[in-house]
């Protein structure tokens, strides 16, 4: 019975999580308008249907209405982990021209002179981008539209790539872990004239910087060609992950950069290459550090009632990155007993660079003179960054009016003359017997 109940929720858990997944997205077919522009038409995927017929859309030509055929659940597998409450990704569309790569070290993949006849035909490009899913796949249409209630195009989805990271966030130092996966459909499956098994591909990872990719890695598995030398440490885990004879096969080619610095931030591509076929995402990384805060003077800042505090100086060090960074001031339990906003002549220094590619800078208060009243409150320098929670990070220091606890000002003048006199009197003491004993010394020597 427990066995029942437990297959029983974990249907429902399936269930559940099918339901999540959006049925149809929203889409724009973007193609080239001339004279340098481009045209937008709507479109939409429907990704899953019931048993009901497919929704009618009179505002979409057949052509730009596609039921999605998704035999490697490439797609299904993009949006498991895509959150309920999430708005659906951003999507474009445009037509896709197979081509061989260009890198040298993938001209293994395409030995033939020319493009297979197989791969005639309209071809598209659906990219997909969310904070939660970066998604490009390859869709090969039928060349005429069902006749359904509803007008659809069927499409199938040859080659699916997507990671569930699009934006990581990586604390500086850490090592950066990027998922990549991605899967292919053959368009000729159990042809006689191919070997079973997966075919061989090519995956690269570069950065972007200056409007140029910068490469990073490549690998070629199944291949047996000299590919460029690996840079900054960087490591891939490019596999297909299973091995069926005739497909849909599915495969892995996540990123593994160890100890990122700032300077490694920026827009990451990744690119899985076939045959005249290539499906590219993009990600972008940050890096993150948070600020260390400390507040001088500490614990305690003294004034004289009617007088002006010594200037508070707020220490935020070894951060990155510096924009999204605020400093705010505080007074905490003043004479109104409240958080408020604290007064004074505020401002901020240049910013410093370190060699790790952190940054500092000192945040100044200059407060106004002070009451009797604010005996006992808190000046707070509170510190906002984006690697820091909505509360942010704070130091504080309590202001001493003297004259209501502890030494006034008077007696902190009398202990400093006291204190001097006693040293001065003990330097003398000093001087004296240092002379007594010389004199001594001399006059043994006399006898």
């Amino acid at each position: 019975m427990k066995r029942l109940s437990l297959l029983l929720a974990v249907a429902l858990g399936l269930a559940t999580a099918v339901s999540a997944r959006p049925a149809v997205i929203e889409c724009w077919f973007v193609e080239d308008a001339g004279g340098g522009k481009l045209a937008k038409k709507p479109a939409a995927l429907l990704l899953r249907q019931g048993a009901e017929s497919p929704p009618l859309r009179p505002d979409l030509a057949p052509e730009r209405y596609l039921k999605i055929h998704d035999p490697a659940g490439a797609l299904q597998a993009a949006f498991r982990q895509y959150p309920r409450d999430a708005p659906a990704p951003r999507c474009e569309m445009s037509l896709y021209v197979p081509l061989p790569a260009s890198a040298k070290w993938l001209s293994g993949l395409t030995p033939e002179q020319s493009c297979p006849r197989a791969l005639d035909g309209t071809w598209l490009m659906v990219s997909m981008s969310s904070p939660f899913l970066s998604l490009s796949s390859l869709l090969r249409p039928q060349s005429e539209p069902q006749p359904e209630p509803a007008l659809i195009t069927m499409a199938t989805a040859v080659l699916t790539v997507f990671t569930h990271t699009p934006t990581p966030r990586i604390p500086m130092g850490q090592d950066a872990l990027l998922d990549l996966s991605f899967a292919y459909v053959p368009l000729t499956p159990k042809a006689p004239s191919l070997a079973p098994g997966p075919p061989p591909f090519g995956l690269e990872w570069r950065r972007q910087h200056l409007g140029k990719g910068h490469l990073l890695l490549a690998v070629t598995p199944g291949l047996n060609g000299q590919v460029p030398a690996a840079r900054e440490g960087a490591v891939a885990f490019a596999a297909w992950d299973d091995d069926e004879p005739w497909g849909p096969w599915t495969g892995n080619g996540t990123f593994w950069l160890p100890a990122v610095r700032p300077s490694q931030e920026g827009t990451y591509l990744a690119t899985v290459h076939l045959p005249y076929l290539q499906g590219q995402i993009t990600l972008e990384l940050a890096v993150l550090k948070p600020p260390k805060v400390a507040l001088t003077p500490a614990p305690l800042v003294w004034a004289a009632p009617g007088e002006a505090p010594p200037e508070l100086l707020c220490l935020v060090s070894h951060f990155y990155p510096s924009h999204g960074l605020e400093v705010e001031w505080e007074l905490r339990g003043g004479p109104e007993g409240r958080l408020q906003k604290a007064e004074g002549q505020r401002w901020l220094s240049a910013l410093r660079h370190h060699s790790d590619g952190s940054l500092s800078l000192s945040a100044h208060l200059q407060l106004p003179p002070v009451t009797s009243e604010q005996h006992g409150a808190r000046y707070a320098c509170r510190v906002h960054h984006p690697s820091l929670s909505a509360l942010g990070r704070s130091a504080e220091v309590t202001l001493q009016v003297a004259g209501l606890s502890g030494p006034s000002l008077e007696d902190g003048i009398g202990l400093f003359l006291s204190a001097f006199l006693l040293l001065g009197l003990l330097k003398a003491l000093g001087w004296a017997a240092a002379y007594l004993t010389t004199q001594n010394s001399m006059e043994k020597k006399t006898e």
